[in-house]
């Protein structure tokens, strides 16, 4: 960018280098902490739709940004995801309208408090068994006197403003995992606990635990799923649950409202399957994989 400043062409090199304007700071056009989308949804009792991502590209998942979902998934559990990549991919959400979203690899402060100074608004937390597992991740989401996080928003309050300390506790959502029996029998425990205003049903493990396998509908691990809607309706939490584009339907039905829709990697095979048989005039697979 040119300075206003005019510049006299018969002037020496120095003098000339002298009458440049040195370059302005860049001002933060974002001065106030945002409001999380997911949060906006559940305060109007609508259904928020997700979406997954596994992939460690920034590129796919600003095409994932570039939809209308409600939140996006970073899975730096099962996902192909380190540290890094998620940093980059943050970045790339910043520039859409979801809820920047993490899976930790597992239920411990370092995971989360780096997920969160680099930008997360929402903890999903794996693998949540009990009230206590349930503490330790509400202890690690928040700042006191609400949890114990350590301060050092790295990259959050670059991006979220000038306020994210005072906001953080209020706009940050720590989801729980139920997705063993174990939970499930410690349920009560868990939704009541100051912090949590939203829990992620793993139906995969939950099945396991279950003694079924996954992706199964049997009567059993239904009436599991509608026994822990209700639970939630009871302590006025957020059902939330991991799906399919064929089962999202269904489980909405049951009430859940926090639903995980759409994967980036089955969404990258079944396209690449589907481009295949399209050229070869075959039947496509559809691919309909929750992972």
């Amino acid at each position: 960018m040119r300075s206003g400043r005019s510049v006299n062409a018969d002037a020496s090199f120095g003098d000339r280098l002298l009458s440049v304007e040195p370059p302005r700071p860049a001002v933060c056009q974002n001065q106030l902490m945002r409001a999380n989308p997911l949060r906006d949804k559940w305060s109007a009792g609508q259904v928020a739709y997700g979406g997954w991502m596994a992939i460690p590209s920034a590129v796919t998942a600003e095409v994932m940004a570039a939809t209308d979902l409600d939140y996006l998934c970073i899975d730096m559990q099962h996902g192909l995801i380190d540290y890094s990549d998620s940093v980059h991919i943050l970045q790339a959400l910043t520039l859409g309208g979801a809820t920047p979203t993490v899976r930790v690899p597992e239920n411990s402060p370092s995971h989360i408090s780096k997920a969160l100074d680099a930008g997360a608004m929402a903890i999903i937390v794996p693998m949540v068994n009990s009230r206590e597992d349930c503490q330790a991740g509400v202890d690690s989401c928040f700042y006191a006197p609400k949890g114990g996080r350590s301060y050092g928003p790295t990259r959050a309050a670059s991006v979220e403003g000038s306020d994210y300390y005072e906001m953080a506790n209020d706009v940050i959502s720590c989801i729980p995992m139920v997705e063993t029996v174990e939970a499930v029998n410690d349920l009560d425990g868990i939704l009541s606990m100051d912090g949590v205003d939203a829990i992620y049903v793993g139906p995969a493990d939950l099945a396991i635990s279950m003694g079924m396998a996954p992706g199964q509908a049997q009567p059993e691990f239904l009436a599991a799923l509608d026994a822990i809607v209700a639970a939630c309706r009871q302590h006025n939490v957020v059902p939330g649950i991991h799906a399919t584009p064929s089962t999202a339907g269904d489980r909405i039905g049951r009430g859940f409202r926090m639903i995980t829709v759409v994967a980036d990697l089955p969404v990258f095979a079944a396209g690449v399957t589907a481009s295949i048989a399209l050229a070869r005039g075959e039947g496509a697979d559809t691919n309909d994989r929750p992972y």
